[in-house]
C-alpha cells in the first residue's frame, strides 16, 4: 500500500485517464468509444494542467472537442 500513499491527485487523474482510454478500444459501439475516449481525454488534460505538462494538455483538450463534436453534431446529422 505503499504505493498508494505516494500517489497525488494529479496521479490519480493520469491513471484514471488511462483506464478509460484503454477501455475505450473494448467497446464495438462508436459512439460509447467517443464518450469513454473523450471521458479519457479531460482526464488527461487536468492531469496535464496539474503537473504542467503542456505536451499533454493541448493534443488531449483537442481530441476532446473533436471527440465532442462527432458525439454531438455528427449523431444528430445520421438521425436525420
Amino acid at each position: 500500500m505503499d504505493f498508494l500513499s505516494n500517489l497525488s491527485v494529479a496521479d490519480f487523474f493520469g491513471y484514471f485517464a488511462s483506464v478509460f482510454i484503454i477501455g475505450a478500444f473494448l467497446s464495438h459501439n462508436v459512439l460509447r468509444i467517443r464518450i469513454i475516449n473523450a471521458i479519457g481525454c479531460l482526464c488527461f488534460v487536468i492531469f496535464g494542467v496539474m503537473t504542467e505538462a503542456w505536451p499533454v494538455v493541448i493534443p488531449n483538450g483537442l481530441l476532446f472537442f473533436v471527440q465532442l463534436y462527432y458525439i454531438f453534431f455528427k449523431q444528430q446529422n445520421k438521425a436525420s
